[in-house]
């Protein structure tokens, strides 16, 4: 039985584990759900650390940079992206 890699991506509001949710995408390699964008009102998870419980690995943190002056109420890309994964059956 061969293992396959799940990717889920979370977007929170600060950098703490325990912040909420504000964005995500799950990409499945096990070929059991199909996600696409917009698919769904409520995230998967409340917080990064409510996906921990749940089994996933987190493999990437955010890097935390400071605000350039100036620029503070700009708008940009989600500065806070975790990205977790989980080993599956296919």
């Amino acid at each position: 039985m061969a293992l396959k890699q799940k990717l889920l991506f979370l977007y929170t509001a600060s950098p703490s584990l325990e912040s909420g949710t504000g964005a995500w995408a799950v990409y499945d390699g096990t070929g059991k759900e199909t996600h696409t964008t917009g698919d769904s009102s409520q995230p998967p998870y409340r917080s990064v650390l409510e996906a921990m419980k749940d089994g996933w690995r987190v493999i990437h943190i955010p890097q935390i940079l400071p605000l350039q002056p100036g620029l503070e109420l700009t708008t940009s890309y989600l500065r806070f992206e975790y990205v977790l994964e989980k080993m599956e059956e296919a």
